[in-house]
């Protein structure tokens, strides 16, 4: 039987042996695929993305940290979930009044320059609260020092300007050639650029939303663990550490800092049309989250279970943080100004679970449940608002509108943590999640309401 014979071949090809009458070829390539990658990874591959995410990220945690240790802080030395609500809603309140000018300042000057001056004062601020609570001063003091806070810059909003001057920057040399031919591909080119960049920017705001969804799952969780394990002050000590670190970390990345505009020439975002119904929506927002933490807060204590208050909290964040993922990586169909009421809409049906689970049960493990279901609609409800916001806001000054919205959530959040915290008080726990179902549903009127004016060249 004559021997097979062997042709030489190249190492990453085919394998060919000749035996009697028969050819035999072997194919050794490999047979597996690279799939593409995801739209988050295509993201974060964007240089200088990751290293400022990871220091914004750290600045943006103590976010979910210091309200829920003040409020825990406070009830805990002076016996009154009243007074922390209205001290929590003085600092915040004090927040919606300084934080556009804080971000104005960022805008005109740049946002290393302005930040860190700005985190320190809040770092002093919170501390000066930490040490008024410790040492039984007036309780003047505590509104004082924590309304000192109000300077905190508006880390979301960085970072979200930080994203939209990356993908502008990084997709203008793509379709070059298209965007100076004046024929019909040239249009097909812009068109196609606009298009990658919008589905990069929806991605992104997607993702900076989880990421506050994140901060809002961890934070409240370590600061009921610190203030409950350790001493009630052990939160904001480590918000304060992890504030001025992540803010020096992100504020050390200057590659990625959008360009500074001494001298705007566009109009205040709050006088563009569009803008400012956009704002009472995210006050009517704010409303909910602030009730949801005072009231989950009272009703936990109410259980037994002070501890734990902040692990219910994080499920209804990580709902919120895993519907935000799955929302980015799809593409929505149609105008965010059409999706805004039904986003709306699914939040406050949404929000009817945890009262009904207060009111007929009692249960705090099913209240857990349903607010992990409710805050599934969270994320996606932010998500089309913070992009309406940014389609609305004038070049360069997109760090001021998106801190605009921020203001008015905060302003909400002020409103609703102080009714939550007066409800609970002068009637129950459980009554008191009827207060975010109200804030809800004034949130969806206002999302119904024809918007007028609402011109603004839409930005990526």
């Amino acid at each position: 039987m004559p021997q097979p014979t062997y042709e030489r071949p190249s190492p990453q090809s085919t394998v060919t042996a000749v035996t009697a009458d028969t050819l035999v070829t072997a194919d050794f390539r490999p047979r597996t695929r690279r799939r593409p990658p995801g739209p988050y990874r295509r993201l974060l591959a964007i240089p200088g993305a990751r290293a400022f995410t990871v220091g914004n990220l750290m600045a943006r945690l103590p976010m979910g940290m210091f309200s829920v240790s003040a409020v825990v802080m406070i009830a805990d030395t002076r016996g009154s979930y009243a007074l922390a609500g209205a001290v929590t809603a003085t600092g915040l309140a004090a927040t919606a009044l300084v934080a556009p000018w804080t971000a104005r300042l960022v805008d005109r000057h740049g946002q290393a320059r302005v930040a860190v001056p700005a985190t320190l004062v809040a770092a002093l601020g919170s501390l000066a609260l930490l040490l008024c609570v410790r040492y039984g001063a007036p309780a003047w003091t505590l509104f004082a020092a924590y309304a000192a806070t109000a300077t905190t810059p508006n880390t979301g909003g960085m970072a979200r300007a930080r994203w939209a001057h990356l993908l502008k920057d990084g997709e203008a040399g793509t379709g070059a050639g298209g965007d100076r031919s004046d024929g019909k591909d040239g249009r097909d080119s812009r068109d196609s650029r606009d298009s990658r960049v919008a589905d990069a920017l929806h991605t992104a705001n997607s993702f900076e939303q989880a990421a506050d969804e994140l901060c809002f799952m961890l934070g409240p969780v370590l600061a009921a663990f610190l203030c409950t394990a350790l001493f009630p002050e052990a939160g904001t000590l480590v918000g304060v550490v992890l504030l001025v670190s992540g803010m020096l970390l992100f504020t050390a990345q200057r590659s990625t800092e959008p360009p500074a505009r001494p001298r705007p020439t566009a109009k205040a975002p709050f006088r563009v049309p569009g803008i400012p119904p956009l704002l009472v929506v995210c006050l009517a927002m704010g409303g909910v989250f602030g009730a949801m933490e005072v009231v989950t807060i009272a009703f936990a204590d109410a259980q037994g279970h002070r501890a734990a208050a902040g692990v219910v909290l994080a499920l209804q964040a990580a709902g919120s943080c895993a519907a935000g993922l799955l929302y980015g990586a799809l593409k929505p169909a149609g105008p965010a100004e059409r999706r805004l009421p039904w986003c709306v809409a699914a939040m406050t049906a949404l929000l009817t679970l945890p009262l009904l689970a207060a009111s007929l049960t009692g249960s705090l493990p099913l209240l857990a449940l349903t607010l992990l279901v409710a805050g599934m609609a969270t994320a996606p409800t932010m998500v089309t608002t913070m992009t309406l916001v940014q389609h609305r806001t004038p070049e360069g000054r997109l760090n001021e509108g998106m801190t605009l919205a921020v203001t008015g959530l905060l302003g909400g959040i002020a409103c609703g943590s102080a009714a939550g915290g007066w409800t609970v008080e002068h009637a129950s726990p459980t009554a008191a999640y009827g207060v975010p179902v109200t804030a809800a549903a004034v949130a969806l009127l206002l999302a119904l309401a024809p918007a007028r004016g609402s011109a603004g060249r839409p930005r990526a």
